[in-house]
């Protein structure tokens, strides 16, 4: 599951592994200094659930690159990941993102500065290339200078991100794919371990791609249809066990509990399930419900099982 900055937050993270016992999921970005300057638990924390589970960083300073990773392994990350993939002006602004990929060299230190302070893997998320360098040399050089500094796992966003012009979410959706550059990085790099991510919405797209990758990354597709998880889940993993909706609101209800004792609203802790029952009938009516700040500011959580119940009701009649 792709790191998304204000989606994939620990209440997303807690609900998308009820869905899917496999899924590696990433936080969503955080910057170093975010980290060195702020609330370290507050930026860090996240549910024993969630594993596994990696942390991924913004950042350009090798060493505050470092001290942040060692205390994401202090936290119990099971995985540090370096974003070299984000086009946003004001990632650019603090340069690091995607404009890291033109100093493949800083980079490169930065990843072995990191590999020496922790001891789970340090890997990188990075873009096919930025603006017009859309050749295959130039990422197959990138990965290159990485791979020599001894990272071996590379999440591949097979887009080119555009700097000047396009905002984060066209960065999306308008640069063309290229899953075929893609995938020469895994002939050219064979024992590394590259991951697809960029354009995958359906279990079919996996199924199609992950002959030649070693894993896929989804992102607003599994936002949007939180139950793609458990269909590839399902899929690639027959022999384990899924729980049923009835399940899913129960714990996400008994979670929701929790955390409101803790001063966290009800209506962040429900705002990823705003997609789960994407085409039942009255899915509409939950997703109002599930957004309705007001709404939920006044409720408890129970009203997860009371919506879940009249929507479930719902849907039998029209099967009657």
């Amino acid at each position: 599951m792709a790191p998304m900055i204000d989606v994939t937050d620990r209440h997303s993270r807690f609900f998308h592994r009820l869905l899917t016992p496999h899924a590696r999921l990433y936080t969503e970005m955080v910057t170093t200094r975010a980290i060195m300057y702020g609330s370290v638990g507050r930026h860090l924390d996240f549910n024993a659930e969630e594993h596994p589970v990696a942390l991924q960083l913004g950042g350009s300073d090798p060493y505050e690159l470092a001290h942040c990773a060692k205390l994401g392994e202090r936290w119990g990350y099971d995985e540090i990941n370096l974003n070299c993939g984000c086009p946003s002006e004001r990632v650019q602004k603090g340069s690091f993102g995607a404009c890291l990929m033109t100093d493949p060299n800083l980079v490169a230190h930065c990843i072995s500065v990191m590999q020496d302070a922790v001891s789970v893997p340090v890997t990188v998320k990075h873009r096919l290339g930025i603006d017009d360098q859309d050749s295959y040399s130039f990422v197959r050089d990138f990965v290159g200078v990485l791979y020599e500094a001894g990272c071996r796992v590379f999440i591949v966003h097979a887009r080119n991100a555009i700097l000047q012009g396009l905002s984060p979410k066209d960065n999306r959706e308008i640069p063309p794919l290229r899953y075929d550059d893609a995938a020469r990085l895994k002939v050219d790099f064979p024992d590394a371990t590259i991951v697809l991510n960029g354009g995958l919405v359906s279990l079919e797209d996996c199924q199609s791609e992950i002959v030649r990758f070693d894993g896929v990354m989804l992102g607003r597709a599994a936002w949007h249809d939180p139950r793609l998880l458990s269909r590839i889940s399902q899929a690639w993993w027959p022999e384990s066990s899924l729980v049923s909706d009835d399940v899913v609101i129960e714990k996400m209800q008994e979670y929701a509990e929790r955390e409101m004792r803790h001063g966290v609203p009800l209506r962040v802790v429900v705002r990823p399930l705003l997609g789960m029952f994407s085409g039942w009938r009255g899915a509409r009516i939950w997703r109002q419900k599930m957004s309705d700040a007001r709404w939920l500011d006044a409720s408890k959580a129970d009203v997860l099982h009371d919506c879940w119940q009249a929507l479930k009701k719902q849907n039998l009649k029209a099967h009657e």
